[in-house]
Formats: C-alpha cells, structure tokens, sequence
C-alpha cells in the first residue's frame, strides 16, 4: 500500500523540480537554490524608457506635468528656496541636485535637472510623503501646506 502511495505521488513531486538547461550547469549563468530558499531566483531585464544615445550624450529630462505644481517646476534652487526656506537636505550628484523641505504634514523631495548641458538645474520632478509614516500623499497638497496656504 505505501509503494502505490509514494509511485502516486511522484509526478507531483518531480513537478516541483527545477532543471539547468544542458550546458549551463555549474556555470556562473545557471540559477542555484540557496540554503533555506529552494527555488533560485533569476533576473529579468527590464527595458529602459528612457531614450538611448552614447553615452556621454546629453538626454533632456522629462518634467513632469501635475496641476498644482506649477509654482515649484521650472524653479531654480533659490526659487523653491524662496518658497519653502532653507531645505531640510540637499544633495548634489553630478548635474543633478535634491533639495528636500519638510513639515509637519510631510516630507516635499525636489528633484533639479539642467535642461540643457551647463544651464542652471530647475525642478523637474516633485515626490511627497507623509512626515508620520512616510505614505505617499497628494503632492500639490503638500506643497500647499508647507507653503502655509
């Protein structure tokens, strides 16, 4: 009786087995399962959106476009300065700059992008959170509040 069990139950475990195509096992490409995680992980690309140019090339950035921000994008650092008072962090990684005002209600990250190769960074991308728990929230409305509006 045990033997038609387990026979009966093979397929179902043969299954959940993984296999190395011929030629790949042992090799650095082949998937292998880790201690305590039996099935490998494999990583697929993802295709870029962004637009492809040599690299070195200049690639505009895109700005984002969002009723209620039109009083931030487009900003330079002394503009949103002049809005928000000094910024809270901010952080320069080669032509890119993030300037981060927080308030009570929430955390406001500025992202400023140059539009063209050695133009001045303006603020092309805004991102909001909530102070308390970092959940995203509305971002014109967290412009709005620590404007004091």
């Amino acid at each position: 009786m045990r033997r038609i069990v387990a026979l009966s139950l093979m397929p179902l475990v043969a299954a959940c087995a993984t296999t190395v195509p011929p030629g790949q096992a042992g090799t650095a490409n082949a998937p292998t399962a880790q201690p305590g995680n039996p099935t490998p992980r494999v990583s697929v690309p993802v295709p870029s959106t962004r637009p492809t140019a040599p690299v070195g090339a200049f690639i505009p950035p895109r700005v984002m476009n969002v009723p209620g921000l039109e009083g931030v994008i487009g900003q330079s650092a002394a503009g949103l300065q002049a809005q928000f008072g000094p910024p809270r962090l901010d952080v320069v990684e080669g032509d890119v700059r993030k300037l981060q005002f927080a308030g009570e209600p929430c955390v406001l990250d500025v992202y400023l992008y140059p539009a063209r190769p050695g133009a001045e960074p303006t603020a092309t991308y805004v991102d909001a959170r909530r102070s308390s728990d970092a959940l995203d929230v509305d971002r014109a409305a967290c412009v709005r509040a620590l404007k004091g509006i």
